[in-house]
């Protein structure tokens, strides 16, 4: 008689996608730019939080309108460029940097090997 294998419950949506996705490579990559795209937005979102500026303020600072921002900050979106998330950077005093991950090993905050900033480019 075979073991069954019972997957305990969870409300993580990042765990369900994954689980959703199975083996599907179209369905994983599907879900690997959702989880990024969700990431830049929350990124951008907390930022400007931190600042204490409003959608309305940022965008001034980076001589756009609040649209924009709002647009930036919606999880769905899927047009995030360097060059915006740069000047809202400078905007805040902030830098971007960019990590490339090993895809074999999980997701983690440690699991950068390369970190890309200013003071390394080039």
């Amino acid at each position: 008689m075979k073991a069954k294998t019972e997957k305990t419950k969870t409300s993580n949506a990042i765990e369900i996608l994954d689980r959703m996705a199975g083996d599907s490579p179209e369905l994983k990559r599907l879900t690997e730019e959702a989880r990024v795209n969700a990431a830049v937005a929350q990124l951008i979102y907390n930022a400007r939080q931190e600042a204490g500026l409003s959608q309305t303020e940022l965008a001034e600072r980076i001589g756009s309108k609040q649209e924009v921002i709002s647009r930036l900050e919606d999880a769905d979106y899927d047009g995030h460029s360097l060059t915006m998330l740069q000047r809202i950077a400078a905007a805040l005093g902030k830098q971007v940097a960019i990590a490339f991950q090993d895809v074999s090993k999980p997701r983690s905050k440690a699991n950068h090997s390369k970190r890309l900033t200013p003071a390394h480019a080039g």
